[in-house]
């Protein structure tokens, strides 16, 4: 095996390192947004608002991200003539719709780990539910709910992967041009495999740090 070819292309490797971290960041950041919204419209006591949060959680975790991937990168321009997104916003919209179904889960399980005394004092003292929902809840559920999301962040680092179809330069485009420019099949992908394991182990890392300081604090 040679490794020669990482002096004239370690670039490459930066530039989809730093792509495929902000797809992560813009994902994790709106399927939580969104994810919260289907929470809401699955709780919904109206029948035909709640059939909507499931059938959308339903169908996401129904079908592959590669089939949603190109649902957006060909539906968009499909239903609106002629207005094509670049690769890099096609990657946020189907990332985060696609995450926002298992984040959706996981602050559900979330929420209804907190006690329903919670939810009983709250209303005694004449809060409205939105106002228990999004001042009592919300924050316990989501200090609950940290270490789950932080590992559907590094889920959503790996699965970033599937956007090099569309031609988004992230880690795996990048090394698909260096395989092609170099005519070497394996040592590109090990590159690319290891900066995602070490993507992965920080993460990890920093998951632990983190979840340790919650422990400390509710020991408060």
């Amino acid at each position: 095996m040679q490794f020669t070819f990482m002096k004239r292309y370690w670039r490459f490797y930066l530039q989809g390192f730093s792509l495929t971290i902000r797809l992560s960041v813009f994902a994790v950041f709106f399927g939580t947004i969104i994810g919260i919204l289907i929470v809401l419209l699955r709780r919904s006591k109206m029948k035909p608002i709640k059939i909507i949060g499931d059938a959308y959680v339903g169908f996401i975790r129904g079908t592959p991200l590669l089939a949603q991937i190109y649902l957006v990168y060909i539906g968009i321009p499909a239903i609106f003539k002629g207005y094509d997104l670049p690769e890099f916003t096609v990657g946020v919209i189907a990332l985060s719709l696609n995450a926002a179904a298992y984040i959706s889960e996981t602050i559900r399980s979330g929420i209804e780990a907190v006690n329903i005394g919670q939810t009983e004092a709250a209303r005694s003292l004449g809060m409205s539910p939105g106002q228990t929902m999004k001042d009592i809840i919300l924050p316990q559920a989501f200090k609950n709910i940290l270490p789950a999301l932080g590992n559907q962040f590094i889920g959503i680092t790996r699965d970033t992967s599937m956007l090099s179809v569309i031609g988004c330069a992230e880690i795996m485009y990048k090394t698909t041009i260096v395989r092609g420019n170099t005519a070497r099949g394996l040592e590109p992908v090990i590159v690319a495999s290891l900066i995602y394991l070490v993507i992965t182990l920080v993460l990890t890392r920093l998951l632990g740090i983190a979840e340790r300081r919650l422990k400390k604090s509710d020991r408060r």
